[in-house]
């Protein structure tokens, strides 16, 4: 990056987009972008000093090519204007899973993948990571309503990601401790067939270095990684960690006591509503475990 001393983003109002256009920001770059239409993320992201526009323009990019470094998503249409002119002009051109991974290096990166979850996943395994005292930066697929923000940056080198399979892009990263939630079919515009899917799940478990924990009965073996192998479920006994004694309070908050291979931590109160948010909490704790937080 030392090369570059301007950003831009084409798609910046996305949700993973807009999380590391703030982080650039937070780190002293110069950062503006394009989004086809205003919305309460842009405007924050006004607010916090960063140009966004609204009309696909190339005239708004900026025009040292040499020093400035273009960061786009694949969501972006192939005939927008603003894209075909870094492409015609020699920017340097970057995909945002790319510039994800790229930040990762170096830190220990815990990631969360999935069909579905991994978002709510990600969220609790950044909050119990702060609120613990390890602390983590985080990368969040959605706003955090704790946080009220998409982006967490901690000086401890540790980086909280949520893994998305979209155009293959969870293939950037390389955790040390990954968790997968589902690997139901999705995306089959780009992936063609359930089986191509899953095939790119069993990639992204081959990177994981230290642990993977993985939803109980998906097909994830020792075959695909060379990471040790840790199951999760909302009860089932027979996974490593799986809830126990759960049941809704008054406003649909659930209590439960986790098991895990240590041992019981009782009276876990999740404070979103919801069985599957129990699951999502087992997935969560169970990444932190292993990373070292205290039961």
């Amino acid at each position: 990056m030392s090369k570059y001393s301007k950003i831009y983003f084409i798609g910046i109002g996305g949700i993973g987009m807009s999380a590391i256009a703030r982080y650039y920001k937070f780190k002293g770059y110069p950062v503006a972008g394009y989004d086809r239409t205003p919305s309460d993320l842009t405007h924050a992201l006004e607010k916090e000093g960063i140009d966004v526009h609204y009309k696909d323009d190339p005239d708004y990019i900026p025009k040292d090519v040499a020093s400035t470094l273009v960061v786009y998503t694949p969501a972006i249409p192939a005939d927008l204007q603003e894209l075909v002119y870094v492409k015609e002009h020699g920017y340097t051109l970057v995909k945002r899973s790319r510039m994800l991974g790229e930040l990762a290096e170096g830190q220990t990166c815990l990631a969360v993948a999935g069909t579905h979850g991994k978002t709510t996943t990600s969220t609790l395994v950044a909050h119990i990571l702060t609120e613990s005292g390890k602390g983590c930066s985080a990368f969040l697929g959605g706003i955090s309503k704790n946080y009220g923000t998409n982006l967490l940056i901690s000086h401890t080198p540790t980086i909280v990601a949520e893994a998305d399979e979209f155009d293959r892009s969870f293939l950037q990263l390389h955790p040390a401790i990954a968790a997968i939630t589902a690997m139901d079919a999705d995306h089959l515009d780009i992936y063609g067939t359930l089986e191509e899917y899953q095939k790119a799940f069993k990639a992204f478990a081959s990177q994981v270095s230290r642990t993977l924990i993985v939803k109980y009965g998906l097909d994830i073996t020792p075959a695909d990684t060379k990471a040790r192998i840790q199951s999760y479920s909302y009860d089932n006994p027979s996974a490593d960690y799986h809830a126990a004694n759960a049941k809704p309070d008054e406003v649909g908050h659930y209590i439960f006591d986790l098991v895990y291979p240590g041992g019981v931590i009782e009276n876990i109160r999740v404070g979103i509503p919801g069985w599957v948010n129990v699951e999502n909490s087992v997935a969560a704790a169970a990444v932190c475990l292993c990373h070292g937080v205290a039961p």
